[in-house]
């Protein structure tokens, strides 16, 4: 099925985020585990693996639509120096993620491309009720424990 170009541009450009954060996360994890921290270790792995799934399945609706995903592509994020840098520059990404979904659903809608927008709406839905919700609690504990005893847990 031949599909929009706007709307394969934007599922690729979509696929690019998705991609940087599979690798972010996988590395934070890791950065976790050497520091003897195995909870956190392997919820961040394990964030790396939902984000790989979202490519997957962005790489999957590009080919369909008769695109070329671009899986070279990435985005710069940054990586936190310490986990509560990590969880606070993880969340601001995951936010953005929002965003662009909730922007990419619009475009979508206008180029009445709705398998696309059903897709990234469950895309969204696991972004807000997964990613930002588990990062948004991290930091509450954070807050409410104090650094210290919140790592203490995640030995």
């Amino acid at each position: 099925m031949h599909g929009k170009q706007a709307v394969v541009a934007t599922l690729n450009h979509l696929l690019a985020h998705e991609l940087s954060s599979m690798d972010v996360y996988l590395q934070q994890g890791r950065m976790c585990g050497d520091w003897g921290y195995s909870k956190l270790e392997e919820r961040l792995v394990h964030e790396s693996s939902d984000e790989r799934a979202h490519a997957d399945r962005l790489i999957q609706r590009i080919l369909f639509l008769d695109g070329e995903p671009n899986v070279l592509a990435r985005i710069d994020l940054k990586i936190g120096r310490n986990v509560e840098e990590m969880f606070k520059g993880d969340l601001d990404y995951e936010l953005t993620v929002a965003k662009n979904l909730n922007e990419a659903m619009q475009l979508c809608v206008a180029q009445a491309d709705n398998a696309s927008r059903a897709l990234l709406e469950d895309l969204l839905k696991e972004t807000e009720n997964d990613h930002i919700r588990w990062l948004e609690s991290q930091l509450f504990l954070i807050k409410e424990l104090g650094l210290s005893l919140y790592l203490a847990q995640q030995i």
